[in-house]
């Protein structure tokens, strides 16, 4: 008997239980009856909202644009509210018949009103009590606020300045809260991030802390004796028990009502599962399973009761999202999720496994191709900002680690040498977006996040004398003993161009990268100032490689001779220089391709332009991308080699953030004389013109 009859009961069983769309008014169900929730579904990804540029735009889900959209929640009609930070600072609306509106604020600020008459800073998480008001926890206010249905803000607790005390809301504080949920009975919970605390407000506004102490930590126990750092997001249960992406301990806590602090989930708990890796979203079902959404690398698992994990999305590239930033379930259990790196809103919704490898992502994933990059006017992060800096690296170049191996991983973005302690400057106006927004004190690879621009190898916030420069923007944390542990910047701090970031540390120069975690584009098109290269790529060998990773080595007549039977690898060793670089400065090319061309120098079918398999103009996700772009031999001379050598090979792919291992087939073609020519060429369209062809005798 065919088993496809039973893979479809089951898909439509999955479908019934999770899938219906929000842009359907759904009822709302018995939860006396509701199904039960699969556990390790097959999960396929389609856009909802969202066209992946930022801005602000009303109007149809298509063409409705966002700048830093975070927080999510459903009401049981199938309203879908979303937090859209950044420079918006909104609450957006999206109706059952699919068109985006306002329902509150406008411009960054802290006051009440109606509409966009109210001032919000940096919304995050939005929670929905049973009378249908939201409650928006206004990170950059520090503060709690609640909106009624037809769009009036009013503030639950918080004084709009940081800090950390109970009693009745309007005395309360608070410092950066990111998280909020409601229970049953009205009291709403709250993840007071930066406090390190998770906070609660009763229906009489009273405010008191459920458990947390005075540092951040990672310790199970009750009320003040627990630990957290940086908590995000919350999910409250039908028992009152408050679920927490625990977000820097890599851990999902759970505090029952009395204030005790456990642990189920924590990374490196299911060895069969890549660890779990700052969780920032959270989002639970009527029947105790969980679903969290991954900070870094872009996916989203679902947690049994039991503490096993399945993922969902983002486990390969064409699913991957940027920063999933919120979850939510909708009264039939369909999922829904904020990209906020990518600016756009996704469902989740289950398919039949037998076919989902044959099913694409419905809908763009990741940033659009035409997200504007940021406004830098052209400036370095250095000491003169409108005078050339040398570039040392580039992006996609081939990086080692320090245990002998050369291809560790591809450089992420555009390395500028500078003196260690020269000052490092924003090149834009921008907003720290990230719940963790600095990371790795005194380590080589510090840095910190200011939208898409990552700043690192630097003492963030700190002199050359390792002092704190800024301590209003910039908070150094310590350890029970007193040493400095953690610099902390808040989502929603604020830094204009040209304001001081840091101070190089021992690497001796600036790595810079842009974009969305997982979508990095090429920092080359920031078009800084002075910046030239008029050189054109050198080639320094071409070899074929058979499956033994050889290299072909017999010739007859000056050409390589190619057996016909076998695929074959082709590897180029090639580089760049740029204007004014030190002529020992190799640099990495952006994109290489080749040509098959017969004897006479015409193209071979199908060859009539090169195939340009590689071009760095996003970056892969996959940390196996380097081994696909380079072939042995290559690295960097950090890393023993007596030169630098990029060894691309141009027969895999590695383009537009995609892998695919490939060889050429010379079986294709018949006996005879041939040219493989290699096309290599730089960001600034300069190609090689010496060395790019190979003579080849096919047997």
């Amino acid at each position: 008997m065919s088993r496809k009859p039973w893979l479809w009961a089951v898909a439509f069983l999955i479908a019934a239980a999770l899938a219906a769309t929000f842009f359907f008014a759904p009822e709302t169900p018995d939860s006396s009856v509701a199904p039960a929730t699969p556990f390790g579904w097959t999960a396929q990804l389609r856009l909802a909202a969202g066209d992946g540029v930022r801005g602000m735009r009303n109007g149809p889900v298509a063409q409705a644009r966002f700048d830093d959209p975070y927080g999510v929640a459903v009401a049981a009609d199938g309203t879908l509210y979303l937090a859209d930070a950044g420079d918006n600072n909104r609450i957006r609306r999206i109706g059952t018949d699919g068109t985006v509106t306002t329902l509150a604020g406008f411009s960054e600020g802290f006051a009440d009103g109606e509409g966009t008459a109210a001032r919000l800073n940096t919304p995050s998480g939005l929670a929905l009590d049973g009378a249908g008001n939201l409650y928006v926890a206004d990170t950059g206010n520090h503060a709690i606020r609640r909106i009624t249905p037809l769009g009036m803000v009013s503030t639950v607790a918080g004084t709009g300045v940081a800090g950390l005390r109970d009693g009745a809301g309007a005395q309360a504080q608070f410092n950066g809260p990111i998280g909020v949920a409601v229970d049953a009975h009205g009291n709403v919970y709250v993840a007071d991030t930066y406090n390190d605390r998770i906070r609660k407000i009763d229906a009489q506004g009273q405010v008191s802390t459920l458990a947390g102490g005075e540092r951040p930590g990672n310790l199970d126990g009750v009320g003040a004796a627990a630990r957290f750092d940086t908590p995000t997001a919350l999910a409250v249960d039908a028992q009152g028990i408050v679920w927490v992406a625990d977000t820097r301990n890599n851990a999902i806590r759970r505090v029952a009502p009395d204030g005790t602090v456990t642990t189920p989930y924590y990374a490196g708990q299911d060895a069969a599962v890549r660890a779990l890796h700052r969780p920032m979203s959270l989002a639970l079902t009527h029947d105790g399973l969980l679903y969290v959404g991954e900070m870094s690398w872009g996916r989203v698992i679902q947690l049994s009761r039991d503490g096993r994990p399945h993922v969902l999305t983002g486990a390969t590239q064409a699913q991957r999202l940027s920063r999933p930033a919120g979850l939510a379930l909708d009264a039939r259990g369909a999922l829904l999720v904020a990209d906020a790196g990518s600016r756009r809103l996704h469902r989740i919704v289950p398919v039949d496994a037998a076919t989902a490898t044959t099913l694409p992502t419905l809908g763009a994933v990741g940033p659009a191709p035409n997200d504007p990059l940021p406004a830098t006017g052209g400036r370095w992060p250095l000491h003169p900002q409108d005078g050339w800096h040398e570039v040392v690296g580039t992006l996609g170049e081939v990086r080692g680690n320090y245990d002998n191996e050369s291809r560790d991983h591809l450089h992420g973005g555009l390395d500028i040498r500078g003196d260690v302690g020269a000052q490092v400057l924003a090149i834009a106006d921008g907003k720290v977006s990230s719940p963790s927004g600095a990371w790795g004190l005194d380590e080589l690879g510090e840095g910190m996040a200011i939208d898409g621009l990552n700043y690192i190898h630097m003492r963030v916030g700190r002199d050359a004398r390792d002092e704190v420069s800024d301590p209003s923007r910039f908070q150094l944390l310590r350890d029970e003993a007193g040493a400095p542990e953690r610099m902390r910047v808040l989502r929603g701090t604020r830094f204009k161009a040209g304001e001081v970031l840091g101070t190089i540390n021992r690497m001796a120069h600036v790595h810079l990268s842009v974009g969305a975690s997982g979508y990095e584009r090429n920092a080359v098109a920031l078009g800084f100032i002075g910046y030239a290269d008029h050189y054109a790529p050198r080639i320094d060998g071409i070899e074929l490689l058979d499956a033994s990773e050889q290299p072909l080595a017999k010739r007859a007549d000056g050409r390589v001779l190619v057996p016909r039977g076998m695929g074959v690898q082709i590897v180029v060793d090639a580089w760049d220089q740029v204007d004014n670089n030190l002529p020992r400065r190799r640099l990495g090319l952006h994109a290489l391709g080749y040509q098959l061309l017969r004897a006479d120098g015409t193209p071979w079918p199908g060859y009539e332009t090169p195939r340009m398999n590689i071009e760095f103009n996003r970056m892969p996700a996959d940390p196996e991308a380097v081994k696909v772009a380079y072939a042995p031999g290559s690295g960097i001379t950090v890393h023993g080699s007596a030169q630098t050598h990029f060894k691309y090979v141009v027969s895999n792919t590695v383009r537009d953030g995609r892998l695919a291992t490939g060889v050429w087939r010379p079986d294709e073609l018949p006996a005879g004389d041939y040219t493989l020519r290699i096309t290599a060429v730089d960001y600034m369209g300069n190609a090689a013109s010496a060395g790019r062809d190979l003579r080849m005798a096919l047997e």
